[in-house]
């Protein structure tokens, strides 16, 4: 792991690696390439090649995505609605 600065004033980054089960698949004279740990990621090229670095994009490109969004909720004062209760309530398990 790697950790850098961020020039914005938020926590450190960490760079580390992940690791996925890529599917790449022939469609006529293109690969898709896809991933089930990252389902709304895909990527396409005329080679498996292109079509698996097409989806280490498209997968880098929703994770910077999803830290904005994190960041943005972070910085927003939480609303918590009061749940009305005579008794504390205990969860079972299954």
């Amino acid at each position: 792991m790697q950790k850098k600065h961020a020039a914005n004033g938020h926590a450190p980054l960490v760079d580390f690696a992940i690791t996925i089960t890529p599917q790449v698949h022939k469609d006529g004279k293109w690969y898709i390439a896809f991933c089930p740990e990252v389902p709304e990621a895909n990527g396409q090229g005329r080679t498996p090649e292109e079509s698996l670095k097409d989806l280490k994009d498209g997968i880098e490109s929703i994770m910077q995505d999803r830290r904005q969004d994190a960041r943005s909720r972070a910085q927003k004062k939480p609303s918590f609605v009061p749940v009305p209760s005579k008794k504390p309530t205990v969860l079972q398990p299954a």
